[in-house]
């Protein structure tokens, strides 16, 4: 039972540090400015949700999907540096981007929110589907049932982490939003370029150390 308990923290941990709730409310706040407070709870709720989903899917299907379709970690972490990065900068330069283009109802754009950026690649970005398969790595059946429902715990704080991000909006007002929205997209353009580094330096060295060779 002590191993077992050692084995939650580890996971727990690793996935609070890759999905770092705290630092992505305030990104779900900026996107989610000036919306209808009900549009935003639905868009927290289907982001986690969307998360959720698609790494549990990584944590049963994860490696036989990279190997049917000849898909690397490299490749998957220079695609979803780009679009973070095309995100942010669109946020840095206070132009908005497709996620921000809905009119008021802004029912397509909440769902659009709802699953990218937020459901991916922020939540479950490369990062967190790689520590959710190492995490299964050994096909123990308990271990994959303790990973999903540990990232299902790390999911419902994340929503509680959103949920409360909507008091920020209310606090710093129109000018400090605006600021905060532009300090986001810069947060949100260096991740996606760090994210696109680690693919390449991560694609050069598959090449240069094939796992076969």
């Amino acid at each position: 039972m002590s191993n077992l308990a050692n084995h939650v923290l580890v996971m727990a941990g690793g996935y609070f540090a890759i999905m770092n709730p705290i630092a992505n409310a305030a990104i779900f706040t900026s996107l989610t400015a000036g919306m209808d407070a009900r549009v935003a709870r639905r868009i927290a709720l289907r982001s986690v949700a969307t998360a959720f989903a698609i790494v549990l899917a990584f944590i049963l299907l994860g490696k036989l999907v990279f190997e049917f379709f000849g898909i690397t970690l490299p490749a998957l972490r220079v695609a979803g540096g780009i679009m973070v990065f095309l995100i942010g900068y669109h946020m840095l330069h206070g132009r908005p981007s497709a996620v921000h283009a809905a009119p008021e109802g802004m029912d397509d754009g909440a769902d659009s929110i709802a699953v990218s950026p937020l459901g991916i690649p922020i939540l479950a970005g490369p990062g967190t589907i790689a520590v959710s398969m190492s995490y299964s790595a050994t096909s123990d059946l308990l271990q994959i049932g303790v990973n999903a429902l540990v990232f299902l715990a790390l999911c419902a704080v994340t929503y509680l982490c959103f949920r409360l991000g909507e008091r920020v909006e209310n606090r710093i007002g129109a000018s400090g939003l605006r600021v905060t929205t532009q300090l986001m997209g810069l947060i949100l353009a260096v991740i996606g370029v760090q994210m696109g580094i680690d693919g390449v330096l991560g694609a050069v060295d598959l090449y240069l150390h094939p796992a076969g060779g």
